[in-house]
C-alpha cells in the first residue's frame, strides 16, 4: 500500500476528509476510489460518495473480497444516513461475514453497529440488542467504541432504562474525546441533548407539566394509575392493560383520567370518543355500551361510576391518576418525532419506520408541508422530507474506520 493511501487513510479516520482528498483526488484506482468515497460523504455529497464506493467496489478485483465488503459497509452507512432504510440489509450482513471471515474484525464491528441502529430506526429493539449482545467493545479503537456506547445508549433510552443510557453517554463522551473527531463528540452531545429533552406530558388535576425521560421512567414505578397516550394502554406498576386496538375505549378512560377526581359529563365523552357534536340517544345508548366494556376491561384497577352528569373514573389502589401524553399532540406527531432528527428522510423510509402505507406518509408530509412544519427537495424517487433546519444544529456522519486498512 502506497504511503498516499495510507496517509488519506488516516486523515479519514480523523475526521479530515479535506486532507484526504488533497491526497487521492486525482487518482482512479480502487483504493483511492474509496477513500474519495467516504470523504466525499463525511463532506455531505452522499449522491457522489455512493457512485464513488460503487465503481471502487467494481474495480476491486475477485481476490479482494476484503476491499469489497468494506465498500458496501460504507455505503450502507451512507444509506442509513440519508434514511434509505429500504437498501438490502443482506448485503451489509453478507459484507460482515466476509470481514469476520478474513479477520477485519474492527469493519465487521463497524458493520454490526449499523445493522442496530437501522434496527434502531424501525423500532425492533429485540433485534437490535441480539445483534448488539455479539459484539465486544473491548479491543475497539476510540471512535468505534464510542459508536457501540451510542447504540448502547439508543436502546437503554428506548426501553426506559435512563441510568444504563446515561452511563453508556459518558462512556461515548469519554470514547469521542480521545478519537478527538468533531463530528462524533457533536454526536455524542446530540444524544446527550435527547436524554435530557422534554419526552412527554404529564396531565393530572387539570394542570400539565413536561416530563423528561428519567421522570418519565419514575412514573412507570410510581403507584399511580397511568394512562399512557403514548402506547396506548392503562397501567399501575406492573399491571397494564392495553387499549391499541380499542380506540373509543382508549378515547374514553383517557378523558375520565384527565378530569380525575371529577366526573366527566355525558355529552363530553360522546364528543371525545365518536366525535358527536349533538348527543341523541342513540349517542347516549352506545356511550352505555362503550362504558361498560370499559369497565370490564380495566376491572383490575379501577371502576367507572355512573353520576347524576355522566361518569366518573374511580381507581381500586391508586390514589394518583395521571395521564402521559406527547409532548405535542398533533395528528401527525410520528411523522414529525421521525423527521425530528435532522436528517432528511424519503417516504418510504417513513412508512418502513412507521409500519404503517406509504401512501398514508405522503399524505400526512403533504399536510404537514402545507403548515409550513416540513419541506422537501428533490422530485420523484430522489424526494426527501426533513424539518426546517435549526440555527445551530449539526448533522454528523460517522465513519470512524479507514477502508483500505482498517
Amino acid at each position: 500500500m502506497d504511503s498516499l493511501i495510507t496517509a488519506a487513510a488516516l486523515a479519514l479516520a480523523g475526521g479530515d476528509p479535506l486532507g484526504a482528498l488533497d491526497r487521492v483526488a486525482l487518482r482512479e484506482d480502487a483504493p483511492a476510489l474509496a477513500l474519495r468515497g467516504i470523504a466525499m460523504a463525511q463532506l455531505g455529497d452522499l449522491d457522489r460518495a455512493k457512485a464513488l464506493l460503487r465503481r471502487a467496489a467494481r474495480a476491486f478485483g475477485p481476490k479482494e473480497a476484503v476491499a469489497r465488503a468494506r465498500c458496501v459497509v460504507a455505503e450502507a452507512e451512507i444509506a442509513l444516513v440519508s434514511r434509505d432504510l429500504g437498501w438490502p440489509a443482506k448485503a451489509l450482513d453478507a459484507a460482515r461475514a466476509t470481514l469476520e471471515k478474513h479477520g477485519d474484525r474492527l469493519n465487521a464491528a463497524h458493520a454490526g453497529h449499523l445493522k442496530v441502529r437501522r434496527l434502531l430506526l424501525i423500532g425492533r429493539l429485540d433485534e437490535a440488542e441480539d445483534v448488539l449482545a455479539g459484539l465486544d467493545p473491548a479491543p475497539l479503537p476510540p471512535a468505534s467504541r464510542a459508536a457501540h456506547e451510542l447504540a448502547v445508549a439508543g436502546i437503554a433510552m428506548r426501553r426506559l432504562k435512563t441510568r444504563a443510557a446515561r452511563t453508556a453517554l459518558e462512556w461515548a463522551r469519554h470514547a469521542a474525546r480521545r478519537a478527538g473527531i468533531p463530528g462524533l463528540m457533536a454526536e455524542v452531545d446530540s444524544a446527550f441533548l435527547a436524554l435530557d429533552a422534554p419526552a412527554a406530558r404529564l396531565i393530572a388535576r387539570g394542570q400539565q407539566r413536561p416530563l423528561r425521560l428519567e421522570e418519565v421512567e419514575a412514573l412507570q414505578a410510581s403507584p399511580a394509575l397511568v394512562v399512557d397516550a403514548l402506547r396506548y394502554l392503562v397501567r399501575q406498576q406492573q399491571t397494564m392493560v392495553s387499549l391499541a386496538t380499542r380506540p373509543v375505549l382508549f378515547a374514553l378512560a383517557r378523558t375520565l383520567a384527565e378530569a380525575w377526581p371529577a366526573d366527566v359529563s355525558r355529552m363530553t365523552l360522546i364528543a371525545q370518543a365518536f366525535g358527536g357534536r349533538h348527543a341523541d340517544e342513540s349517542h347516549r345508548a352506545r356511550l352505555r355500551v362503550e362504558i361498560g366494556r370499559l369497565r370490564a376491561e380495566l376491572r383490575t384497577l379501577a371502576d367507572i361510576s355512573a353520576t347524576s352528569q355522566g361518569f366518573a373514573l374511580a381507581p381500586r389502589q391508586a390514589r394518583e391518576v395521571v395521564v402521559l401524553a406527547r409532548p405535542i399532540e398533533e395528528r401527525h406527531a410520528a411523522v414529525l418525532a421521525l423527521l425530528a432528527d435532522g436528517e432528511s428522510w424519503a417516504s418510504s423510509a417513513l412508512a418502513l419506520a412507521l409500519g404503517t402505507g406509504q401512501r398514508s406518509v405522503q399524505r400526512a408530509l403533504e399536510q404537514l408541508g402545507e403548515a409550513g412544519k416540513v419541506q422537501s427537495f428533490g422530485h420523484g424517487r430522489a424526494r426527501r422530507w426533513m424539518t426546517p433546519p435549526v440555527a445551530g444544529f449539526t448533522t454528523t456522519l460517522l465513519l470512524p474506520a479507514p477502508l483500505p486498512n482498517g
